[in-house]
């Protein structure tokens, strides 16, 4: 309980909605919701179609069918830019290369996904801008010497923090968050994990994809298990152990 500090939240409307979604053979005929304050976690085999149910739905790679919808609006997302308007954020599993630009400072990379909202013609407004980097800078409780240190410089911990905070700059309404502490250590795990209670009790709806199985288990209101491109089961918190979550990701039944 310590490790996996996951506080009970009431849940509310349905917030996310995939239905029949479908892309060659990666994804096949995938539906399920999420709602607000819930925490859904994502587990199944490496190639189980995990990493490219997060893509499709963030408009990366296109599907040949299927509905998303977002509080019961049906979305046109062709492009990243269309799932943000819709409310969605990614924080993807490889953040060195698709989360972050290393070469920039952790103001710049905060700011980044919102900069058309902090501008105003061609010019950006330099003290709405401060304002944003500093409050995300507290909230999340970045460590840093200031919002212009390069971000490479950063800890592993720290820079996932600093992903997360250029998400959060958006007001999302789903944050889709693949293998979310990858490659952080012990302490700044929990510390993400407390996020993540911070965001759902806000009423955001998470879908979290994860690799560790006592993170799904610990973190999870309901998991969904994959299996060759398909949603294999639906596994209430109560009633989900790493054996049923293998058994179904082996063999899909």
């Amino acid at each position: 309980t310590e490790r996996y500090p996951r506080k009970t939240t009431d849940i509310g409307n349905e917030v996310l909605n995939v239905k029949g979604l479908c892309r060659g053979d990666s994804l096949r005929d995938i539906s399920f919701s999420v709602k607000a304050g819930e925490i859904v976690g994502v587990a199944g085999l490496m190639g189980a179609g995990r990493t490219e149910l997060a893509r499709a739905i963030f408009g990366i790679d296109p599907l040949d069918k299927g509905t998303i919808s977002v509080d019961k609006a049906e979305q046109r997302i062709r492009s990243c830019q269309d799932a943000i308007q819709a409310g969605i954020g990614l924080i993807t599993e490889d953040r060195k290369h698709q989360g972050l630009v290393l070469p920039m400072s952790v103001g710049d990379n905060i700011s980044l996904a919102v900069l058309g909202e902090l501008s105003k013609g061609s010019f950006i407004s330099g003290k709405r801008r401060m304002e944003l980097i500093h409050k995300q800078i507290d909230d999340l409780k970045i460590k840093t010497p200031s919002e212009a240190q390069i971000v490479r410089n950063l800890s592993g911990g720290n820079q996932q923090k600093v992903v997360i905070a250029k998400w959060l700059s958006t007001k999302p309404r789903v944050l889709i968050m693949d293998e979310p502490t990858r490659g952080v250590d012990i302490g700044a795990k929990v510390e993400i994990y407390n996020i993540m209670n911070m965001l759902a009790a806000s009423g955001v709806a998470i879908l979290m994809i994860s690799s560790e199985l006592p993170e799904v288990l610990g973190m999870s209101d309901r998991i969904l298990v994959m299996c060759r491109g398909r949603v294999a089961t639906e596994l209430a918190r109560e009633e989900a152990t790493q054996e049923k979550i293998m058994a179904y990701a082996a063999g899909g039944n």
